[in-house]
């Protein structure tokens, strides 16, 4: 299959690590932003094909994962409304709030949708012109031309009835947050590849050369992840911090030109909250105030207001890539993905799912 077996050939993978096992004469500590990555590397056994010198961390790069508390909190409230349509993305359901999720108040009467895209939740607005819809609009610059393109197709159409949910962030000033931490262990990044699409990778280089930090866009098959860490490796080995291109063949610097320009028509920076991290300066987007009166948290006069939730998840520590997930001592036994403590258990792109998932509670490197 074009495009699929050629990334995952065992030999190949098995001559990469080879090659990263050869010019690795120190430890170092790289991180993988992305979830998704996260995912792949836990699958096939990525990181236990590299040395020991070699640590894998995982970033915060699931949407699922850091959408806060109170976002969830303000989404099931809104959705409990018997006017509403809520309308959401199927990994957010089970995610768990301070008292309930959205799967709950569906079970309790609550009309809560599964979308596979933003516009189907404009779609089911222009056929129900009585109800209320609402898009809970969470992710990466990956999602947020979809969810900006939904709401200014509701605007050229004058759908009153149709609202979002924001909940967006990006990527470079969580990375920057990382880098900054005290506690920080991450010398290296494997950049997401599927971000670098819509925003290219010009944001980075500031990144790497503040930092000194090599920063290599990668791909999703196990063969882009190989490449991408032995990059990033040589660039360690030699003392070099620049911003390296693996995921060429869907990359380029300045990524999605169309695409950036309908964030900036729809959406500004903003401040916001990260699930487990805190508030990071600049990370988020929100509604200009052009399309303000398609802000859910106006029209339903929601105030979100930090939660403070007690809990022994460590989703914080391992989304920072301080912890790794078979570290929690509720890991797999008081946190699995039908009890999950927390958002990375029971997210289709969290780190905790991704071990118990395919490693179960055996520890992992």
């Amino acid at each position: 299959m074009k495009y699929i077996d050629e990334y995952r050939d065992a030999a190949a993978a098995r001559a990469l690590a080879e090659e990263i096992r050869r010019i690795t004469k120190r430890s170092w500590t790289i991180m993988e932003i992305c979830g998704g990555q996260t995912h792949a590397i836990v699958k096939f056994g990525l990181d236990q094909l590299l040395p020991p010198e070699i640590t894998l961390v995982h970033g915060p790069g699931c949407p699922v994962c850091v959408t806060p508390v109170e976002t969830l909190d303000a989404a099931c409230t809104i959705a409990a409304r018997p006017e509403v349509i809520f309308c959401s993305f199927g990994d957010m359901l089970r995610v768990p709030g301070s008292a309930v999720d959205l799967l709950r108040v569906k079970a309790q009467s609550g009309d809560v949708r599964i979308v596979y895209s933003p516009t189907d939740a404009v779609a089911i607005a222009r056929a129900n012109p009585d109800r209320q819809v609402v898009f809970f609009g969470v992710g990466f610059e990956t999602t947020a031309p979809a969810n900006a393109m939904a709401v200014y197709a509701a605007a050229q159409e004058r759908l009153d009835n149709f609202s979002i949910l924001v909940s967006q962030v990006t990527v470079p000033p969580a990375m920057i947050a990382i880098l900054s931490a005290p506690h920080n262990r991450v010398q290296g990044f494997l950049a997401a590849g599927h971000v670098c699409t819509v925003m290219g990778f010009w944001e980075y280089e500031p990144i790497a050369r503040r930092f000194r930090v090599p920063i290599v866009v990668t791909g999703f098959e196990p063969i882009d992840l190989l490449e991408g860490i032995l990059m990033c490796v040589r660039q360690l080995e030699a003392g070099r911090s620049d911003v390296e291109n693996q995921y060429a063949r869907a990359v380029s610097q300045g990524g999605n030109q169309p695409a950036q320009q309908l964030l900036r028509e729809v959406f500004e920076i903003a401040d916001r909250n990260w699930r487990g991290i805190g508030v990071i300066p600049r990370s988020g987007l929100r509604l200009r105030e052009k399309y303000r009166s398609y802000d859910a948290e106006q029209r339903f006069a929601i105030a979100t207001a930090a939660v403070a939730r007690e809990t022994e998840c460590i989703s914080g520590l391992v989304l920072q890539g301080i912890k790794k997930p078979h570290e929690c001592p509720a890991f797999g036994t008081r946190c699995t993905p039908e009890q999950p403590l927390g958002a990375t258990m029971v997210s289709s792109e969290g780190a905790c799912a991704a071990y118990f998932r395919y490693r179960g509670r055996i520890a992992s490197k």
